[in-house]
């Protein structure tokens, strides 16, 4: 069966005026158009393409890349409005619509949005909707503390930031754990610090305890070696100075140095640490 929204591996089956036509095992066929279709291919070669919707609502496959798949969040760009609902440009020719009853806020022209893919059962259409939140499920969170995840910034809180978190769950980065700059949409990896009992996740964007001094130690290393082998923040600078050098907390980098000092890769002066030669 053809799945719509996502990438399929089909076979090169028939040629026409308007393009080749690809197959599934299942013998389902969808039109890759020609200005798609490779220079050179034989009949049963396979392709991965991505399967949609046209402007004429047909199924059609393009070799083009969308910025997301069906069930999965994107950082769009809203392109037009019209008295139906909003577009997005989301890398195909044909751009993502997200009807009004499905925009969290009213969407304008030139603005970014966070915004879901899902197939609507009802038309059998791919849509956006930019209310992020009723597609994510806390009930069961099958994670662990220091589980690494991937995540994508939603909206900041009075707590911190709202993380969508391996495009299920949804998690918070407080504020005190945060030593960069977060924008909405951003995607990063970070980390499970606890599972409440009530599904709520708490995450951090740096590694636990001594799984954070090597990566760390890394970084402060290259820093150092940008810097022409000395830096001037030590274990007595103000933390806040060591957040804007190094997006890190003054516990994290004093752990981080003291590993660097016990291998003998720095020295740690008065007025900050050397590279040592």
């Amino acid at each position: 069966m053809l799945k719509l929204g996502e990438y399929n591996t089909l076979e090169f089956v028939r040629e026409r005026d308007q393009g080749v036509y690809l197959s599934d095992d299942e013998g389902n066929e969808v039109l890759l158009p020609n200005k798609y279709v490779p220079n050179q291919f034989m009949i049963r070669d396979e392709i991965k393409v991505f399967v949609y919707l046209d402007h004429e609502e047909r199924i059609v496959a393009t070799t083009l890349e969308p910025f997301a798949t069906v069930n999965s969040f994107a950082y769009l760009k809203c392109t037009t409005v019209s008295e139906i609902g909003a577009f997005m440009d989301w890398g195909l020719e044909k751009e993502l619509f997200v009807p009004f009853r499905e925009q969290a806020s009213k969407m304008r022209v030139g603005s970014w949005y966070l915004v879901y893919v899902y197939l609507d059962k009802e038309t059998n259409r791919l849509v956006g909707s930019s209310k992020t939140n009723r597609f994510l499920d806390n009930s069961l969170v099958l994670l662990s503390s220091y589980d690494e995840v991937d995540l994508i910034a939603s909206h900041p809180s009075p707590h911190g930031w709202n993380m969508i978190v391996n495009q299920k769950y949804l998690g918070l980065v407080y504020q005190d754990e945060i030593f960069q700059k977060l924008t909405t949409g951003d995607q990063l990896k970070g980390f499970v610090k606890k599972v409440r009992p009530d599904g709520k996740i708490d995450l951090t964007l740096q590694r636990h305890g001594y799984r954070s001094i090597e990566p760390n130690a890394e970084q402060i290393l290259k820093e150092l070696k940008l810097q022409g082998g000395f830096i001037d923040l030590n274990d007595k600078s103000d933390p806040d100075d060591i957040k804007e050098v190094f997006q890190l907390s003054k516990k994290s980098f004093k752990k981080a140095i003291g590993s660097l000092y016990k291998a003998k890769k720095i020295i740690i002066e008065k007025d900050g640490i050397r590279l040592v030669e």
